[in-house]
């Protein structure tokens, strides 16, 4: 072969190359591989809009699942070491809303760390005290710089909003989530301790145990509506209370993060991008408070856990450098939170209730003892409960739940006395049973009067309980309803917890639309909170919202088989 010949041959080589390498890479990217499975188990507040980016992200090497898991429960579950059969696939990634989770695992586990060092920011969010924008404006928003201080001296009025000229407006109102479950709750904690100490930084375990600030924290806590392990529960009862034209009469403030005031200000409190513009804006919108004595930020850790294979840490680095990409920050933007570096974008802005001046002190998480040490004293100094739980104990809980072995009474009873130790010493706790006929016609029985001390008790009639009977939901409910109302105390949380499988089979009670009336009462006036637990797939979900949203409170959802432990949790949660 000639040289001219040889030289016409090195084209045509380099092209047959570039060609080769264009379709390894094609067949790479686009589908010419085995996907790697990237599980991430995110909190709430973000996961439908996790799961759109994601969306956009997948179709070549990686498949990101997202999952939506609380911040306090992932943490929890990674503590005593991840039970798929209780918590649920295992996740590669998990980013809670914010570090102090991760914080308070290391406290946890102490030497068996199953998080990375590095754990970079994909969004923030700062926490908030959010305020309908009249009551705010009583208080002097916005030239008067308000915070902490200022809900502490309001809230130990007993003048209440006659302090600023609204006597209508009643006693102040604090919604605040369950420290140990929701990161608005673990950073308004937190705050509320800088602010009793005066301090910004370097908080130490000799402030969290000083007489001053535990004066301080618990006189906040007294004006504490119920806890709860979502804000959720807060902003859909506000608005419901909007719609009927009685917003300030629910709550007077709720310590949120900031795009959750964004959210509700859209009609929208739930977060979910799918059911923005479904309802109208409210009457009465919120605005953000941000603490004089500083906040804290939710800043969206990304932490790669420990168990993640080299294939799978190398698709976590991928879907993290995706999401840092300006596009992906601007859907971040596009839901009002800030940027991973913190940069506010163009909905923070006075319009829509927010400041993007604002913090003007930004507060770290505490070191992992003395973190542990804040949630330990906030556990005595938190406002004290008045529960009583209603199980239902009919013939149909006595049903085996697929693949479990055990019945639903079985589970739903081990459920219990798992949840049993969020109480404190100072709830008193109450447990009564139903079905149908337990006591001559009465369809209900108490088996453990509501009094303090009471767990030993507790555990040993919960585990003695046996099903028979139908399911006399409605007399129950109101019975249990005016139970408590005529042991309620200003100084509690006054409550009912309600358990059930199925719908009311007691045809001569008292119908829905006769019960619904008398759990209301009229606007801002206390009331008794119930909290419901739609259990296995014959429960009446839609009844027991509307009872649950007539008092104020939250339905639960424990259909799905093997739920019910994580559910009890949560509802326990609310005290």
């Amino acid at each position: 072969m000639n040289q001219r010949r040889r030289r016409g041959f090195a084209p045509v080589i380099v092209a047959v190359i570039l060609v080769g390498a264009v379709v390894v890479v094609f067949r790479t990217v686009y589908g010419g591989c085995e996907p790697v499975k990237l599980v991430v188990a995110v909190s709430s507040e973000k996961a439908e809009l996790l799961r759109q980016i994601a969306d956009g992200y997948n179709g070549g090497c990686v498949d990101v699942t997202v999952q939506a898991k609380a911040s306090g429960g992932v943490m929890q579950a990674l503590a005593r070491g991840w039970n798929e059969k209780v918590d649920g696939p295992r996740p590669d990634v998990w980013s809670p809303a914010g570090s102090g989770w991760i914080t308070l695992l290391r406290q946890r586990v102490k030497g068996r760390d199953p998080v990375g060092a590095d754990n970079p920011s994909i969004a923030s969010t700062p926490l908030v005290i959010a305020m309908p924008k009249p009551m705010a404006a009583a208080m002097g928003w916005p030239k008067k710089k308000l915070g902490w201080s200022d809900i502490l001296e309001l809230g130990s009025d007993p003048e209440g909003w006659a302090r600023y000229g609204h006597p209508e407006w009643g006693a102040f109102r604090l919604g605040k989530t369950n420290p140990n479950f929701s990161t608005s709750g673990l950073n308004a904690t937190i705050g509320a301790y800088f602010a009793a100490t005066g301090l910004s930084g370097d908080l130490v375990k000799a402030n969290v145990s000083d007489q001053k600030t535990r004066d301080f924290v618990q006189g906040v806590e007294r004006s504490i509506v119920h806890y709860g392990d979502t804000t959720l529960t807060f902003l859909s009862n506000l608005q419901r209370a909007d719609d009927a034209g009685a917003a300030m009469s629910y709550i007077s403030a709720v310590t949120v993060e900031e795009k959750s005031v964004w959210d509700y200000n859209q009609g929208n409190p739930t977060g979910d991008p799918k059911t923005l513009g479904q309802h109208r804006k409210p009457k009465v919108p919120l605005v953000a408070i941000y603490p004089k004595e500083g906040t804290l930020f939710s800043d969206n850790p990304y932490a790669v856990l420990s168990w993640a294979d080299e294939t799978k840490r190398a698709a976590a680095a991928g879907f993290l450098k995706y999401l840092h990409e300006d596009a992906q920050q601007a859907e971040f933007a596009s839901f009002a939170f800030r940027s991973h570096q913190g940069t506010p974008g163009k909905l923070i802005t006075a319009a829509n209730g927010l400041d993007p001046k604002q913090p003007k002190t930004r507060l770290n998480v505490p070191l992992p003892g003395v973190l542990d040490q804040v949630l330990k004293s906030w556990a005595s100094l938190r406002k004290p409960a008045n529960v009583l739980m209603v199980m239902d104990v009919s013939g149909s809980m006595s049903a085996e739940v697929t693949g479990t072995g055990k019945t639903k009474l079985e589970l739903a009873k081990q459920a219990a006395i798992n949840a049993l130790p969020q109480f404190g010493p100072n709830d008193r706790v109450g447990l009564w049973i139903f079905s149908t006929k337990q006591q001559g016609t009465r369809d209900y029985r108490e088996l453990v009067p509501m009094k303090r001390g009471t767990t030993s008790d507790l555990k040993a009639r919960i585990r003695d309980l046996i099903p028979n009977g139908g399911t006399g939901l409605y007399d129950t409910a109101l019975a249990s309803y005016r139970h408590v109302l005529t042991r309620h105390t200003d100084d509690a949380i006054n409550a009912v917890v309600f358990l059930t499988d199925g719908r009311n089979e007691d045809q001569t009670s008292l119908s829905l639309d006769d019960l619904l009336p008398d759990l209301r009462k009229e606007q801002g006036q206390e009331t008794v909170r119930m909290f419901t637990i739609a259990y296995g797939e014959d429960a009446d979900l839609a009844v027991l919202q509307q009872i649950s949203q007539s008092t104020d409170a939250a339905a639960y959802d424990s259909r799905e088989s093997g739920s019910i432990d994580q559910v009890f949790t949560a509802v326990i949660s609310n005290f």
